[in-house]
């Protein structure tokens, strides 16, 4: 089997952040491609590959993306966006509160206009939004949501592990059904009945709920409780391979740039 390649840009300096953080890259195939791969941009990118940049063990997502390149899947680029350690939780907040200053939107801005450009001018990746997914867990699973319906124009998907639906006493409901639901839209959702004596995975059935009542279906939401699942970074990397295959398979019938989109999807403006 050929070596892993993880590609180092950077270091960055994020306008109005202090300090410095890398992007890393990988790509599940090297060498020229019959067309252009999904791409999956992460937050916490110390947590996306290996151990040793991670507080608590890497999901090791390029194991589980070469697999599916290997099996003839559909395999993304991963692009892990380090975050900015004591900055963590202001810049994946949405919102104020509980300690935060809620600065998402300078983060996303900044990885809408610098990163992702920068890494479609550098790889074959596709340029669609449904093509262009979003991810994380925890904290950074509810940054991945709220910036799929803040910017469904460049992020057509999102991978969302254990969202912190409860921040900022739970705001991020009022914020997505405020919402249009996205010409271009395919949200993974999951949860673990150990996480919160059960709180996360309630707020996440709440979440889907909300989202099955506007019109997703099953080949646009995809809902995974676990009930043995903890709040730790085992958890996701065990449900990670999962959550890949199902946001990057096709939809029967389904074309880049929103067929097969949630009835009475609109187009972003």
């Amino acid at each position: 089997m050929a070596e892993h390649i993880i590609y180092l840009l950077g270091p960055y300096q994020i306008p109005g952040f202090q300090g410095e953080r890398n992007v890393r890259v990988y790509l599940p195939s090297e060498g020229a491609s019959a067309e252009p791969a999904p791409v999956l941009f992460l937050f916490d990118g110390q947590n996306v590959f290996h151990d040793d940049p991670s507080y608590c063990g890497g999901w090791r997502l390029h194991e589980a993306v070469r697999d599916l390149a290997d099996r003839g899947l559909a395999a993304p680029v991963l692009v892990g966006i380090d975050h900015g350690g004591g900055e963590r939780l202001s810049e994946l907040s949405p919102f104020p509160g509980d300690g935060s200053d809620g600065r998402l939107d300078d983060l996303l801005g900044w990885i809408t206009s610098e990163i992702v450009p920068a890494v479609r001018g550098r790889f074959a990746v596709r340029g669609d939004p449904a093509g262009t997914a979003i991810g994380g867990a925890s904290m950074g699973g509810l940054a991945a949501l709220y910036a799929h319906f803040r910017r469904p124009d460049v992020l057509g998907a999102a991978l969302c592990m254990s969202p912190s639906l409860w921040f900022a006493e739970r705001r991020i409901f009022e914020f997505v059904a405020a919402q249009p639901v996205p010409a271009s839209s395919r949200l993974y959702v999951d949860a673990g009945a150990q996480e919160d004596d059960g709180s996360v995975l309630r707020d996440a059935a709440r979440l889907v709920e909300h989202l099955r009542g506007r019109g997703y279906g099953e080949e646009s939401l995809r809902f995974c409780p676990d009930e043995a699942g903890t709040h730790s970074e085992d958890a996701w990397r065990r449900r990670a391979p999962g959550a890949l295959q199902f946001l990057f398979a096709e939809a029967a019938g389904e074309r880049p740039g929103g067929a097969g989109a949630p009835e009475g999807s609109q187009q972003a403006a």
